[in-house]
């Protein structure tokens, strides 16, 4: 079982601003700013961002990303528009992706660091 998920970042500010209001759209708040960190949750912690601790420089991992459930296709809309205004690329427009589910509908983003995230709902619209 998954307790949270942490990625990297070289500008934690840059993070602070760009997952603030991403995360906030599927429910998540800032819990924790330990300047070098920021912790994420509706709750407890399920999503950190942190810069490196033995200096080196934060990279996203080569196929990784990270999926966040969203409760319907508008959320996943939202999302993904927040995400861009906030310095994110896009990394897959919020539509179907058929070849997974007929009701799989996702968006993909890169945060300012490179690390890629998803927002994705089963719901049938």
């Amino acid at each position: 079982m998954i307790h949270h998920v942490s990625v990297g970042s070289n500008d934690i500010g840059q993070a602070r601003a760009f997952y603030g209001p991403v995360l906030e759209v599927l429910g998540m708040r800032l819990l924790a700013d330990h300047n070098s960190s920021l912790d994420y949750g509706s709750g407890t912690v399920e999503f950190s961002v942190e810069t490196p601790s033995d200096g080196a420089a934060a990279a996203p991992g080569n196929g990784v990303h990270i999926a966040f459930a969203a409760e319907d296709r508008a959320m996943v809309d939202r999302f993904h528009a927040i995400g861009l205004a906030s310095g994110g690329a896009d990394a897959g427009s919020p539509g179907i992706r058929a070849k997974y589910d007929r009701n799989y509908y996702g968006a993909f983003l890169r945060d300012p660091d490179g690390n890629k995230i998803e927002a994705v709902t089963f719901s049938a619209e």
